[in-house]
């Protein structure tokens, strides 16, 4: 992989954090983290990709003091990171979806200093550090894979038009979510899991609970 620590510029990880809204007592609005990513983040990357070294994305859903939050995280110098999270934070859609209380907030870290510049610093401790520095790369091929996924379906012929305004919108990404739902549950054995466990000669591993 390419090397990416040391060089003369700075660089490090930047975080676009996106709270969505969770009533008590409601399932997790999982649908609003494609369409996050394929309609407020995907346009922004598409146009500064070649200023950043990794990206992923990052989603979570827990009773707790962060909730239901769908992440973009990169690592880029501090002015690729001022850009994208200024594109992002003036995108329509994402401004119409606070304006209906869908998304609560959108937080970006503050781009004047980088306090992340190792590889690693967003890794979990726990793993060894040879896992913690080589992780970035593959959870940006799955983050690839997840988003062209969800353009793959979005981009489907359909019978109707296509979705026009923001409720017609949501439930289009909606139904969207469940196909990939599906796609995970019928394929993610053999296409995911399956290859991933070759690569590792298919060995064994433990699973703790």
């Amino acid at each position: 992989p390419e090397k990416v620590v040391g060089e003369a510029s700075p660089v490090g990880w930047w975080y676009a954090r996106f709270a969505i809204n969770w009533p008590e007592g409601a399932e997790p609005s999982w649908y609003l983290d494609p369409l996050l990513a394929h309609q407020v983040i995907a346009p922004v990357l598409q146009h500064h990709r070649e200023e950043l070294k990794l990206w992923r994305f990052h989603r979570r859903a827990a009773r707790d003091q962060a909730g239901h939050q769908f992440s973009f995280i990169f690592y880029a110098g501090p002015d690729a990171a001022r850009r994208i999270f200024t594109a992002l934070q003036a995108d329509p859609l994402l401004g119409e979806l606070k304006q209906r209380g869908l998304v609560l907030q959108s937080a970006c870290d503050e781009p004047d200093t980088v306090t992340r510049p190792n590889l690693e610093d967003t890794s979990d401790r726990h793993w060894p550090l040879s896992v913690q520095r080589s992780w970035p790369y593959y959870i940006q091929g799955v983050s690839e894979m997840w988003l062209n996924l969800i353009a793959e379906i979005a981009s489907q012929p359909t019978s109707g038009k296509p979705p026009a305004g923001l409720d017609e919108l949501l439930h289009f990404y909606e139904q969207l979510n469940r196909v990939i739902t599906q796609l995970w549950r019928q394929e993610g054995h053999h296409a995911f899991l399956h290859h991933l466990n070759a690569l590792f000669g298919y060995e064994p591993l433990m699973v703790r609970e």
